[in-house]
């Protein structure tokens, strides 16, 4: 399984030897440093945890310096892949090729308290015939002979939007530079640019 833990950054275009475009995520990723090797003997399950980033000293916990004391600094983030390795390997871009297909999984935009419209795409009401301002209004919520006039569980309503886990499948890798630590991956990737990405391919 390849793996690999990024920094979500501007998006681009890159042409192919055919001049076809495509969109493209810019992603810094790594490199990886395996701070842990989970075994199914000890933890029930098989794989590595590893660490990206860097963490200020005056930040870092005394069970995470423990830890980590014998490797290199503190790390900003910890995640784990089902994946062989040992402690202290180091983990780069290389791993990947063009052309692979990578599944990527980060924190979607956080968009705050929004309508019936934006949130689940609702029409709204009509335009016209005594309307004032209710166009954007969700319109019904209950009804005797549907719920004995209570909100029907798991109905569609305002609240709150993003923020949320959203992994997108069936990306591809466009372009690898080992030298600068950097994936170009096409389509759009969830979050705002610095969130923290999740790459996988198997």
């Amino acid at each position: 399984m390849k793996f690999m833990l990024g920094k979500k950054g501007k998006m681009t275009q890159v042409f192919d030897e055919k001049g076809v475009v495509s969109a493209a995520t810019v992603i810094t990723a790594g490199p990886l440093t395996v701070t842990q090797v989970k075994t199914t003997e000890k933890d029930g399950y098989a794989g590595v945890q590893v660490g990206f980033g860097v963490r200020k000293e005056s930040r870092t916990s005394k069970p995470l310096k423990g830890h980590l004391k014998d490797l290199d600094g503190s790390f900003q983030y910890l995640r784990e892949f089902k994946a062989e390795g040992a402690r202290g390997d180091k983990v780069d871009v290389s791993t990947f090729t063009p052309g692979d297909t990578v599944t990527v999984s980060a924190i979607s935009k956080g968009k705050g308290f929004q309508g019936v419209v934006k949130r689940h795409g609702f029409h709204g009401g009509p335009r016209s015939h005594g309307q004032k301002n209710k166009e954007r209004s969700p319109g019904s919520l209950s009804g005797g002979g549907r719920s004995g006039a209570k909100v029907t569980k798991n109905m569609r309503m305002g609240g709150r939007m993003g923020n949320d886990r959203i992994t997108v499948k069936n990306l591809r890798v466009l372009q690898v530079d080992v030298a600068t630590n950097t994936l170009l991956i096409s389509g759009a990737v969830p979050g705002r640019p610095g969130t923290l990405v999740e790459i996988s391919s198997k």
